[in-house]
């Protein structure tokens, strides 16, 4: 008995379900999480808030700040008191508010996007070397 394409894969589909590959941003804050690690010795935990992005558009801002963190890590990351500074950060959350800002406050940085800017390496740790 053969059984059509489509009732195949409903059947597929409903008794396993395969699993979802991880989303282009999950990639990218992997990366910047390896690269501070990696260059700093510092274990951060990210937060991604992607619910409060509007637009599936509006989530490349978290692949362009993932990317500012790698290429600001290498750089920044070049002596004991640099990578003391970014040690204390243990959380980066990412969130949509229509304007850029960075807070820093118990280790944890909170950076906001909006629909065209995201905040550089360097605004994120003028707030943690305050």
């Amino acid at each position: 008995m053969r059984i059509s394409g489509w009732v195949q894969k409903l059947l597929c589909g409903y008794f396993v379900s395969a699993p979802q590959p991880p989303s282009i941003q999950a990639l990218a804050v992997h990366g910047a999480a390896s690269k501070l690690k990696s260059a700093c010795g510092s274990d951060v935990k990210f937060d991604l808030k992607v619910d409060s992005f509007p637009a599936k558009d509006e989530l490349t801002q978290i692949r362009n700040f993932s990317t500012a963190i790698k290429d600001g890590a290498l750089a920044y990351c070049s002596d004991a008191g640099s990578k003391k500074a970014v040690c204390g950060i243990t959380t980066i959350e990412i969130s949509y508010s229509g304007s850029v800002s960075v807070r820093f406050a118990g280790g944890k940085v909170a950076v906001t996007t909006d629909s065209s800017s995201y905040p550089s390496w360097d605004m994120m740790m003028q707030e943690v070397d305050k």
